[in-house]
């Protein structure tokens, strides 16, 4: 079942993709828009395989040091509890002293993450998940920031951003898998083992990690030889002030649109995070057999990039908010399924996939357009804050699948209900929709 439902979700994905491609009218874009798609997507696709790399094996990592399941919950939570904590300023810090330097901060964060992972020392891994949990804050900011001030700040048409948003999560699928592959390569090539001091390890699951170091310090080259500095408010003269996270909290409670697009962002993928959870107890809880879940998680990828690619299709139909509510609704739909009917658990689950993949270029998109550029990455990250808080609720919380999955669709169904206000708070313009004759051949 497992390896048909490959094939098929696999040649869906390229007839999408075909169709994206060979739908779409020519307007030429000028080089310099390429030039700069492209220097952004480089980076960004650098720093999630660093990502990707590290996902796979932090659990497996503590569980081989041999550390208890409570004790790894623990690592878990702070991870998350930093993110939520550190999430709060670090973004207006970003605003105000520059994105390049704050991108430049992701990958020494990180690195000094994954160098503690060669430690069997628990209080050494509890600071890596510090680490891990600013740096996850400054990843998910901090870069969206900067395109979309380096795109408006060049006069390029406001339409070309969902290329970039939409290319970014077909890439990010692509590089999900690959890391994944290759992770597993480096961790099964080189037997782990104790050298030089006590509790300092090397190969077997420590491998990923190392990969990920030289992957962040090729992000830092790339970062510091190819972009500009940019700003959201650089008026501040002292190093940190209240003002500015007021100012980005101001902002978010003051204007509907935000506030929405915000409330949106927090429940579809506080879901999205508890589904990363359970997916694995909910697919073993109706098999006689392990699953694989390898296969099963590269055709999860493969469902992202078909998500993706059916935006770009979608979009010439309907608007940017539109598709944004289409997510929502057929995502609570997708996780619905597995309660009432758990024979198709596994279909519900691919559904929902394709939602994230059409949700990430929608949401992406339409942040550009309401958040306002001098407190973007400050609200960027305050966006992610009730997110963290749903995150350490499930870490707290011992659930059961089917009561997971009902709290997963009442956030979707509370999403549904915020993208319809955002929508009706828009109006029926194509807020940053793109018309066919402004797509190109190249746009996936």
């Amino acid at each position: 079942m497992y390896q048909l439902a490959f094939f098929i979700c696999v040649t869906l994905t390229i007839l999408l993709t075909l169709r994206a491609h060979s739908g779409t009218q020519t307007q030429a874009r000028c080089s310099d828009f390429e030039s700069f798609k492209w220097k952004y997507l480089c980076v960004y696709f650098l720093a999630m395989t660093s990502d990707w790399l590290q996902g796979p094996y932090v659990y497996a990592l503590y569980d081989a040091y041999g550390f208890s399941q409570s004790d790894i919950a623990k690592l878990f939570v702070a991870g998350f509890g930093s993110s939520f904590l550190f999430g709060t300023f670090v973004g207006s810090l970003a605003d105000q002293y520059g994105r390049k330097k704050w991108a430049l901060l992701y990958t020494v964060v990180y690195s000094v993450s994954c160098i503690t992972k060669h430690f069997a020392d628990y209080w050494i891994l509890m600071a890596g998940r510090i680490c891990g949990g600013i740096a996850t804050s400054l990843l998910f900011s901090v870069f969206d920031s900067w395109m979309v001030k380096e795109h408006n700040d060049r006069n390029f048409a406001p339409e070309w951003m969902e290329n970039t948003f939409s290319l970014a999560m077909f890439g990010n699928s692509i590089v999900a898998i690959v890391s994944g592959v290759i992770a597993q390569q480096a961790a099964d090539a080189v037997e782990m083992k104790e050298v030089f001091f006590p509790s300092f390890m090397i190969g077997g699951y420590c491998t990923p990690f190392d990969l990920s170091l030289v992957l962040l310090i090729a992000t830092s080259f790339v970062i510091s030889m190819t972009w500009t500095e940019n700003y959201g408010n650089s008026n501040s003269s002292s190093f940190y002030s209240f003002s500015a996270i007021t100012s980005s909290i101001g902002a978010i409670f003051s204007d509907p649109k935000i506030f929405l697009a915000g409330s949106v962002q927090s429940l579809f993928e506080g879901s999205m995070y508890t589904f990363v959870f359970i997916w694995t107890p909910a697919l073993k809880s109706i098999e006689t057999e392990v699953p694989p879940y390898g296969l099963i998680f590269a055709t999860m990828m493969v469902c992202c990039m078909a998500g993706s690619s059916l935006f770009s299709i979608v979009i010439r139909r309907i608007n940017t908010q539109s598709v944004l509510s289409l997510a929502l609704i057929l995502s609570a739909i997708s996780l619905t399924l597995p309660i009432f009917f758990p024979e198709a658990t596994y279909i519900g689950f691919l559904i929902f996939e394709v939602c994230v993949g059409l949700y990430f270029p929608a949401m992406g998109t339409l942040k550009s357009q309401v958040v306002p550029e001098d407190k973007r990455a400050g609200v960027y990250n305050l966006f992610r804050v009730p997110l963290n808080l749903i995150v350490l609720y499930v870490l707290f919380t011992d659930l059961q699948v089917k009561g997971t999955l009902v709290r997963c669709v009442i956030m979707l169904v509370l999403g549904s209900i915020a993208s319809f206000q955002l929508q009706s708070k828009l109006g029926q313009r194509k807020y940053a929709g793109i018309k066919s004759s402004t797509l190109e051949d190249e746009n996936l």
